[in-house]
């Protein structure tokens, strides 16, 4: 285990703030790095930057066992400030890296790199193929971090789309619609498979890599649920938990696909086109080398990560005060989407819609991972 201090970028957000609150709990001093300052703790050595601040990030690695790049950018971002944040930040962290001689670099990364591949499961040595510029800004990075193996370990964790409390994003749809009583739409028959990631999963499989052996934390590692299903069985989830007893109603995939990207080419819908393209087959990478060389296996199904982010977003407040879709956790508006509302009327919430749901937490609660039909059902 690690006991000298860590340094962790992008601290303020929702991963980097997750995985400090789990290294201090365990004794682990934390330099936490951002643009936004969090609260002082014990153990915490607050740094206020910007991760393309080479100077800033060299000051506060000194000393330091390891660092963990979480800051980049969302994909709803300005095209520029992707590759900036991303690209710029990663050359940024390694070269104070390189300066500070931190003898241990984990890099987030994202499955993004490999665009939309044909290969499913997809492994770790599947080639690059981004689609767009933020997929393109996550291959650039890592290409960048490969050369520094030869002075350093290197580790590379790339998580499919994560939720958890905290983070919201896309799925801030899915929850209003459930919320107000809507059926929601899904593109064909939504029978594609694509895995997800609960929040604390990913936070365990960092801490994991963390404490490997540098030999053999020295390496790329795919992390996803080891449990999921159709989008239609996932979403259905949320409906069933709103308990107005509505269901996940199919649209014709040519022209939903046509619609969604022609609204996302004039900037209208929040639904960037690689997300769309990727509704459209199934999506899930292999795990087993995480699970052979770090013995680590994801405790929390889709399910779980939707469920748990849903009552989570329950008790945010309706407009968080910042721009909508500037960081993971703000309710994103909808655009044109919101027009179709009009073909799902709201319903009459029921006198008592599933109480028992709701109550205590959700690793109190058994879960119902069985086979149902397909009216019961991804970053």
């Amino acid at each position: 285990m690690v006991t000298a201090p860590i340094l962790v970028t992008g601290a303020a957000g929702v991963l980097g703030s997750r995985l400090t609150t789990e290294l201090l709990a365990r004794g682990t001093e934390v330099v936490a790095y951002d643009l936004r300052p969090l609260a002082p703790a014990d153990g915490l050595d607050v740094r206020t930057g910007d991760v393309r601040d080479t100077d800033a990030l060299l000051r506060a690695a000194e000393g330091c066992a390891a660092i963990v790049h979480c800051a980049s950018a969302l994909p709803s971002y300005p095209k520029t400030q992707i590759r900036s944040i991303i690209v710029d930040g990663a050359a940024s962290m390694l070269d104070a890296a390189k300066r500070a001689d931190v003898p241990h670099v984990v890099h987030i990364s994202s499955t993004a790199v490999y665009g939309l591949p044909r290969l499913v499961p997809t492994p770790e040595d599947h080639p690059h193929e981004p689609v767009d510029t933020y997929s393109a800004a996550k291959a650039e990075a890592e290409r960048l971090v490969a050369p520094h193996r030869a002075d350093r370990c290197v580790s590379v964790v790339r998580p499919k789309t994560f939720l958890g409390p905290g983070r919201l994003g896309l799925f801030g749809m899915l929850f209003e619609w459930a919320e107000e009583g809507r059926h929601f739409p899904v593109i064909g028959k939504g029978d594609v498979r694509i895995q997800m990631l609960d929040l604390d999963d990913l936070v365990r499989a960092v801490r994991t890599v963390l404490d490997a052996p540098l030999e053999t934390a020295d390496d790329v590692y795919n992390i996803g649920a080891a449990e999921f299903g159709t989008i239609r069985q996932d979403f259905q989830a949320v409906l069933d938990e709103a308990g107005y007893g509505r269901r996940i109603r199919s649209l014709p995939a040519a022209p939903a696909i046509a619609a969604l990207r022609a609204a996302s080419a004039l900037g209208i819908s929040p639904v960037y086109d690689r997300l769309v393209r990727k509704l459209k087959a199934d999506s899930y990478v292999d795990t087993a080398k995480a699970a052979e060389r770090l013995g680590f296996t994801p405790l929390h199904s889709n399910r779980d990560a939707i469920l748990r982010t849903y009552r989570w977003w329950r008790e945010q407040p309706t407009d968080t005060g910042g721009a909508a879709g500037a960081t993971s956790a703000d309710r994103w508006r909808q655009g044109a989407l919101a027009a179709a509302k009009c073909l799902y009327p709201a319903a009459r919430r029921p006198a008592r819609p599933h109480a028992a749901r709701t109550e205590g937490t959700l690793h109190d609660q058994p879960q119902d991972r069985s086979d149902r039909p397909a009216d019961r059902t991804d970053r």
